[in-house]
């Protein structure tokens, strides 16, 4: 292989991935990178891990939304989700990444996607 010669990269297939927010301002002491750090195992019980459903996870150092953190976007769907922990997290990954339907009371911003899913509304409450 020559200087100039870049290789390709490969990447397994995957049906959703999950961009975390692990930046300072989005949570205090590392709590957003120890949701991230905790989602594999999350993801392999709830059947994530492998396979058709398989979502993909990747750190964001900063999406520029820093209220109500962690903060969490749903790709390709263009879900954005604030509070994700605890409880919330765990209906975010049941819910929708592996039923696919947006948690619409953590949405704050739906992107191009699921523009008519997932906008919280008081007529689908």
């Amino acid at each position: 292989m020559n200087e100039t010669e870049v290789i390709k990269p490969k990447i397994g297939s995957y049906k959703r991935h999950l961009l975390v927010c692990t930046g300072p301002r989005c949570t205090q002491e590392g709590e957003s990178q120890a949701i991230f750090d905790s989602l594999g195992e999350k993801f392999k019980a709830a059947g994530l891990h492998e396979g058709e459903m398989r979502v993909k996870r990747s750190r964001v150092s900063c999406f520029a939304a820093c209220k109500g953190g962690p903060v969490m976007c749903v790709q390709p769907d263009g879900t954005w989700y604030y509070n994700a922990r605890g409880e919330n997290l765990d209906r975010i990954i049941t819910e929708h990444l592996r039923d696919g339907r947006p948690v619409a009371e953590l949405v704050f911003h739906q992107g191009p996607g699921l523009e008519d899913e997932a906008q919280p509304d008081a007529e689908k409450a």
